[in-house]
């Protein structure tokens, strides 16, 4: 790999000499988002199981829901190292590290004989997956034209909102026949391919240069965002009563760790020196674009969380049927996401965002018509139109946030669109279980049945969702396309020399 002679920083984002490019970029994206694709699924795909766990395990269902919580409270602590790592090392070896962490966990937690193992094996599943949407991004936006990006984010946008919308189908699927251990050892041999292929066609194309690890940045960064995601997770838990500790503590605890997180990035920015560089909110685009991805992500997460409760608690209906109910919105998403990617090349994000939040906040809207009476082809229905607008929204929100950025932010960038995206999920699900869960309670405490006093609680939470995407869609009319600066690739990818 050739280095640069003179590092690039924020200010000055030129490097001296030449990035190397790959032979045939597409065939490594197309590799890289296949494997991103598998990562992410697995962010998802515990949920279903969770009751066969808790049987075979002999575990009580709040140590279960650890599986999903421990790989939340990971993400948030690695995904903002990523742009340190990105910055600092090859590409290459970046993402052979990423899908071996991978790769590695996922045979753990298959061979797991009991809880902790498991949990052992998600935790370095999680550590894997953390890395490999900022990889993404970073690759995509150093060698793919500036003409062809939305089309290409698009394509990832399937990895970002389809890949956990259908890790509850998967899964379902899978135990209606198999264990739980297969949900790993049908993963497991597909990884083993991409690491394989990676090692064959990966090649560096990214400009690395000398950047200091600061040990103290990493520990405000995990107690900030891991204190604010396990504040979230636990709060569904504290409405039912069943929080291990006050939920107060860990959200006072990452809201004080990000304080001075933010303020010591801040002072090593100085020195372009920081882990997280947060010069990247000086572009109007990317703040208010990232703003937005916080309540596309909320209302994503919120509803998958939201409804399979509904369903199962309200309508009686088995894992396997509601898996397959959420199937065709998750389907619908992936098959729009290239479309909307070259619609945003053509005429930008502002056709796109507007339309895209008007029909996502309408879906909220119809989902508040939820009660024991609603039939199943209307519930596909707006689940469906959910996911709909929403597939509008995500690739001309990302496309124009890091697509305004020079190339030295685009690793840090990547980061913080990770970062917000794992905390905006998280709130989102707080939200809509806390909402749900208080209302059923008071409902119940009224009188009311268990099933109706469910339904309430789904109306409640669906109702404050449509009314702060209602809002939302006043920003949408804000978004607009940043021209893209100066350092960002206008031409085609060049064969290696």
């Amino acid at each position: 790999m050739t280095l640069e002679k003179t590092p690039p920083t924020a200010d000055n984002p030129t490097p001296t000499g030449t990035a190397p490019v790959i032979v045939r970029p597409g065939v490594v994206i197309a590799l890289l988002v296949i494997s991103a694709f598998v990562v992410i699924l697995n962010e998802t795909i515990m949920s279903v199981a969770l009751p066969s766990l808790m049987t075979d395990l002999a575990i009580t269902a709040s140590t279960a829901q650890w599986l999903t919580t421990g790989f939340l409270l990971t993400m948030a602590i690695v995904i903002p190292l990523t742009g340190y790592l990105l910055a600092r090392f090859p590409l290459r070896g970046v993402y052979l590290a990423a899908m071996s962490l991978f790769t590695l966990g996922t045979l753990i937690a298959a061979l797991a004989p009991g809880f902790e193992m498991l949990l052992a094996g998600r935790v370095v599943q999680a550590s894997g997956t953390a890395i490999m949407m900022p990889l993404l991004f970073t690759t995509v936006l150093s060698i793919v034209p500036v003409t062809h990006r939305g089309r290409m984010m698009g394509v990832i946008s399937i990895v970002i909102a389809v890949a956990p919308a259908i890790g509850p189908t998967v899964s379902g699927i899978i135990l209606s026949a198999l264990s739980w251990r297969w949900l790993f050892w049908i993963v497991l041999p597909i990884a083993l391919i991409a690491l394989t292929l990676g090692a064959l066609w990966v090649r560096n194309v990214t400009e690395t240069h000398p950047a200091k690890f600061d040990v103290l940045s990493v520990l405000l960064s995990a107690l900030g965002f891991g204190g604010l995601i396990y504040g979230l997770s636990s709060i569904g838990e504290a409405a039912s009563g069943n929080a291990p500790v006050p939920v107060w503590i860990p959200l006072a605890v990452g809201a004080l760790g990000l304080a001075a997180f933010v303020a010591r990035q801040l002072q090593l920015q100085k020195s372009d020196s920081a882990l997280l560089d947060l010069r990247t909110f000086k572009s109007k685009s990317f703040s208010l674009a990232v703003t937005l991805v916080v309540v596309v992500m909320a209302a994503l997460f919120g509803s998958l969380v939201l409804l399979p409760i509904y369903l199962t608690d309200v309508l009686g209906l088995e894992t396997l049927t509601i898996g397959l109910m959420l199937l065709p919105g998750g389907v619908l998403m992936g098959v729009i996401a290239p479309i909307v990617g070259s619609l945003f090349d053509k005429y930008g994000p502002t056709p796109l965002v507007i339309p895209g939040m008007i029909v996502a906040a309408a879906a909220l809207w119809g989902m508040t018509t939820f009660d024991e009476s609603a039939t199943i082809p209307w519930i596909i229905a707006v689940h469906m139109t959910l996911n709909l607008g929403l597939g509008f929204v995500f690739t001309p929100l990302l496309t124009s946030a890091l697509g305004s950025l020079p190339r030295v932010l685009y690793p840090h960038g990547s980061a913080i669109v990770g970062t917000i995206q794992q905390v905006g999920g998280a709130a989102g699900t707080a939200v809509f279980v806390t909402l749900m869960s208080v209302q059923a309670a008071s409902s119940l405490a009224e009188g009311a049945s268990a099933v109706s006093a469910v339904a309430s609680g789904v109306h409640l939470a669906f109702l404050t969702g449509a009314i702060v995407a209602s809002a939302a869609v006043i920003l949408a009319f804000f978004v607009r396309k940043a021209p893209a600066p100066d350092d960002a690739p206008q031409g085609e990818a060049l064969p290696v020399h």
